[in-house]
């Protein structure tokens, strides 16, 4: 991006008014809709101003890991589909959508919202794989926030397949939950210039500096953080950032548990 872009969008960030005439630390509307698949166990798609992704839940009877041999296993994938931006390309998963699926994986993962012990059938032979797969349909901007709420909105909304001995019956969804305690959430905080916002336009994430996503639990507690950007963060910085991250998640949680209810 050019440098007379990179100053147009400080300026506007200087007088509080960012191009879409937001406050810097107002999101998009958001718009979370869940069972949008017939066929996978859990789905979602999430809707952050233009930007959309979808995300998926699979379970399958695998068997476990040799060193947690009573616990099921989780696996997250995140794809950046080139019909989503000109940005992306076909092929093996780009550097961008590698990093995607960590962070989300990770804010899942460390939170320990998932009792993996519950997925469990018998030990050391059977256990239930938990494969969460995240899409992007259009990207304006801010896919981090989006894919980590459309991933967790698919996994609370998602039913076990019916299951009879060994034999799984995709086409039969049981009541049963996954076993989840907790809803973690990601939410990535930006640095422009000396400003700091959240939810960037496509044309504000262009020119940032530096970026911190801050995974939290629902009491409010971090569980991981995850720093992307050239420019370095000041002690402040990760404070006012963790501040409004937590602030944001508060706010989404209460949308995802309502989406996930109705």
């Amino acid at each position: 991006m050019s440098e007379p872009h990179r100053k147009h969008v400080i300026r506007a960030l200087d007088e509080n008014m960012r191009f879409d005439g937001r406050a810097n630390d107002d999101y998009r509307e958001i718009k979370i809709e869940t069972d949008i698949s017939g066929t996978a166990e859990g789905s979602a798609k999430v809707t952050i101003g233009d930007t959309v992704v979808i995300a998926g839940v699979k379970l399958s009877l695998e068997k476990p890991y040799p060193d947690t041999a009573n616990k099921g296993n989780f696996m997250m994938n995140a794809e950046l589909l080139p019909l989503s931006s000109n940005s992306f390309e076909t092929g093996p998963p780009s550097i961008g959508a590698i990093e995607l699926a960590r962070v989300v994986d990770r804010s899942i993962r460390e939170s320990g919202s998932i009792n993996m012990e519950d997925l469990c059938v018998e030990p050391g032979e059977k256990v239930w794989m938990i494969i969460c797969d995240v899409c992007s349909i259009n990207n304006a901007g801010n896919i981090f926030d989006a894919a980590s709420i459309a991933a967790v909105a698919a996994l609370k909304h998602a039913r076990f397949p019916t299951l009879d001995g060994d034999v799984i019956d995709y086409k039969k969804r049981t009541d049963k939950k996954l076993p989840m305690k907790d809803t973690p959430l990601a939410i990535t905080v930006w640095k422009i210039g000396d400003k700091i916002i959240v939810d960037p336009l496509l044309a504000e994430q262009e020119v940032f500096d530096a970026r911190l996503t801050v995974a939290s639990r629902g009491d409010g507690s971090v569980c991981a953080l995850q720093k992307g950007g050239t420019y370095p963060l000041t002690e402040e910085d990760v404070g006012i950032m963790v501040d409004i991250a937590l602030k944001k998640a508060k706010q989404v949680r209460k949308q995802i548990e309502a989406a996930v209810k109705g």
